[in-house]
């Protein structure tokens, strides 16, 4: 510890990451009547305008708001409705897939920022409190107690607590040290997000279906959100053509396909966005939890896109997380085990449902992308 570091606090449990699984594992601990630090790196103003891809959340979700007591702010909330999913997947025509008839009714495209803030601020109005820091180093001492060192303003503190979530996404910054940590493909993401209309053409883009296109290479899909519409082509980074890391390659690569061009017609070509890329492989982290600590969301299990299921799964395994660490405070340390064998039963389901996605395309299965994944078979 440095002279900067000063012993500060002392709480029952510290959540690393202010996503949704953060958020969630938090609330979960505050209303449980826990003394719990939520810790996040970016929660201030230029968290809550900057465009964050994975905006799908399906009806399933309904029921946890439901379970969390969120329901009525986030259905009063502006968010897109989503009524299906449309995909030229196995064939060149285009097949639907409506929400009409799911028993939880429609799903919803995020505002993803607002979404996550939204969440922290109902974790806090809970109880817990917030810090914009980051996690710097870990260790435990010889009374078991956990020590995590932040940075906050340019400065070091640090924080003892007897439990620490990992909720800080692909990055897994504390679960990576403890558990072994398995990729299971190269998949990137590369996304713009298009929000200028063409004059005369301001109010035309009123469909509000998910559209997913596969490509010799990969897949795209392009969502309306309610910044405008968001555009991702998905592919392996040994892949992935350099043409993409310009708003005129991409766009180039869009006029390539056949329907999710059409999806983007109307917004002016002259205000396209340089493109963003982010990491969308799979990745599973072996054990999920151990002696004061588990990882939740991204950072214990994290989804190819395809499966529309990150943020769902995010909120689950928040829930769970933060009931996990409830119980193993009130001295329940055999609920690990549950939490365990729960993140098994998502990644077993997962596992198949990717599996049997990816062999129904089978246009391009000699193309490097389509072999790669027909061997998991």
């Amino acid at each position: 510890m440095t002279a900067a570091t000063a012993l500060t606090e002392r709480v029952e449990a510290v959540v690393a990451g202010g996503g949704p699984a953060g958020a969630v594992a938090a609330l979960v601990l505050a209303r449980a009547g826990r003394r719990v630090l939520l810790v996040d790196r970016c929660t201030g103003e230029s968290a809550t305008s900057a465009f964050k891809v994975g905006e799908t959340l399906p009806p399933a979700a309904r029921p946890l708001l439901h379970d969390l007591g969120l329901w009525p702010a986030f259905a009063a909330d502006a968010h897109l409705r989503c009524p299906g999913t449309c995909a030229s997947w196995g064939s060149e025509a285009l097949h639907g897939r409506s929400h009409l008839y799911d028993p939880h009714g429609h799903g919803w495209h995020l505002d993803r920022s607002r979404f996550d803030a939204f969440l922290r601020d109902a974790a806090v109005a809970a109880g817990a409190r917030l810090r914009e820091a980051d996690v710097v180093s870990r260790n435990v001492t010889d009374a078991g107690e956990r020590r995590l060192v932040v940075r906050e303003q340019s400065r070091l503190k640090e924080v003892t607590c007897d439990w620490v979530v990992d909720a800080t996404g692909r990055r897994a910054v504390i679960g990576r040290r403890l558990a072994h940590r398995s990729r299971q493909d190269r998949l990137v993401a590369v996304f713009a997000l298009f929000s200028r209309r063409l004059p005369g053409r301001a109010s035309d883009d009123s469909e509000l279906r998910t559209l997913v296109e596969a490509a010799p290479n990969g897949w795209w899909y392009t969502a309306r959100v309610p910044a405008g519409r968001v555009v991702a082509h998905l592919t392996d980074v040994d892949l992935a053509d350099s043409v993409l890391r310009t708003a005129e390659g991409f766009l180039g690569e869009v006029a390539r396909t056949r329907h999710i061009r059409a999806r983007v017609d109307g917004y002016d070509p002259a205000h396209a966005p340089p493109p963003r890329w982010t990491a969308a492989h799979g990745l599973r982290l072996s054990p999920p939890a151990g002696p004061g600590w588990l990882a939740t969301g991204d950072a214990a299990i994290a989804f190819d896109p395809l499966s529309s299921q990150g943020i769902l799964t995010a909120l689950h395994t928040g829930a769970r997380a933060g009931a996990t660490v409830d119980r193993c405070l009130a001295g329940e340390t055999d609920s690990l085990a549950a939490y365990g064998a729960f993140l098994d039963r998502i990644a077993n389901a997962y596992q198949h449902h990717r599996t049997e996605a990816y062999r129904q395309e089978q246009r391009w299965r000699r193309h490097a992308f389509w072999r790669r994944r027909q061997s998991w078979a």
